[in-house]
């Protein structure tokens, strides 16, 4: 398999392993803050806006082009964050959750444009697909399932 295959599968087998991690959660327990101020509701959200964000760098790259335009900066990324959590404050879980599914297929579809040659292991398109798939919903998915365990869900 290529790098891209590679990584591509990773993704999409922890992708379906973070939502294992969700199964059985009501609304009350997704929304409860026990991560710093946020919930699994504010997890879900701020991996949804990354896609939301990173989907465009990744077309840009499958262009030819620079994967970040000019004037933007994402080395705030706790303020990044917040505002993607701030985004979906008044939406439902049920919102947040369809729209994660929405952006990951948006990103992966993205991901999955840029050619081959371009996904060197440790390289820009390898650095935002990982950091923003697999590695980013193993993170969480590890969070949340000890979460669970301290609490008994």
């Amino acid at each position: 398999m290529t790098p891209k295959e590679d990584l591509l599968n990773q993704a999409a087998r922890d992708y379906k392993a973070f939502h294992e991690t969700l199964r059985g959660l009501n609304e009350e327990q997704m929304t409860e803050v026990w991560l710093g101020t946020w919930s699994v509701k504010d997890i879900v959200a701020h991996m949804a806006g990354w896609h939301r964000e990173m989907a465009p760098a990744l077309e840009r790259l499958a262009r030819g082009e620079k994967p970040i335009p000019e004037g933007v900066s994402y080395d705030d990324v706790d303020g990044w964050n917040a505002r993607f959590t701030a985004a979906a404050k008044d939406t439902s879980v049920a919102d947040v959750l369809l729209e994660f599914d929405k952006s990951h297929e948006q990103f992966m579809l993205a991901a999955d444009r840029v050619p081959a040659e371009r996904w060197q292991p440790g390289k820009t398109t390898w650095k935002i697909v990982d950091g923003n798939s697999a590695h980013h919903y193993r993170e969480h998915a590890e969070q949340v399932q000890a979460w669970r365990a301290e609490r008994g869900l």
